[in-house]
């Protein structure tokens, strides 16, 4: 599966209160945590983002709290997948758990500019900027963490794992 779509573009140390503010932690229900995603970063962002849309980042993306409301948020919003220069650790761990893939291209979190349409693999790492005509690298997501990815996170992973 490949992910294509807008790309929305935020600067360096994007902290999990930017991504889902803490007034809104008080419910774990996932159509409304999306109804607040980055709206301490763009207020307009929840009502601008369409389904398959991008978030592309500079370096320590999610960092802060551990929440996994953050990745959550972003997923439920109809962001296809992230793309920062880098991720803080336990945002990075808590967005495969929960199904996003993310993806790490200090290049592309660079050259890609807000409104390009970009193609992802992450099969091959490859990352496609439709509106420039450039190509650039992430690591590839490992197989197994693709099906991870598809099967909506971990928890659904393993109960199908376990029912097979």
């Amino acid at each position: 599966m490949k992910y294509r779509g807008k790309a929305w573009k935020f600067g360096a140390d994007v902290d999990t209160d930017a991504i889902i503010p803490a007034r809104y932690l008080n419910t774990s229900d996932s159509e409304e945590l999306a109804k607040h995603c980055m709206e301490d970063a763009d207020p307009e962002f929840p009502q601008k983002v369409k389904p398959g849309d991008i978030i592309v980042a500079g370096k320590n993306f999610g960092c802060g709290s551990s929440r996994e409301h953050a990745p959550i948020a972003i997923k439920y919003a109809g962001v296809s997948c992230v793309i920062a220069k880098t991720f803080a650790r336990i945002f990075y761990r808590n967005a495969f758990n929960i199904g996003l893939p993310i993806f790490e291209s200090p290049e592309a979190a660079g050259a890609i500019s807000e409104g390009d349409e970009l193609l992802v693999d992450p099969g091959t790492g490859v990352i496609k900027n439709l509106t420039k005509n450039e190509e650039y690298r992430a690591t590839p997501v490992p197989e197994f963490m693709q099906q991870i990815i598809a099967a909506g996170g971990l928890i659904n992973y393993v109960a199908n794992r376990l029912k097979s």
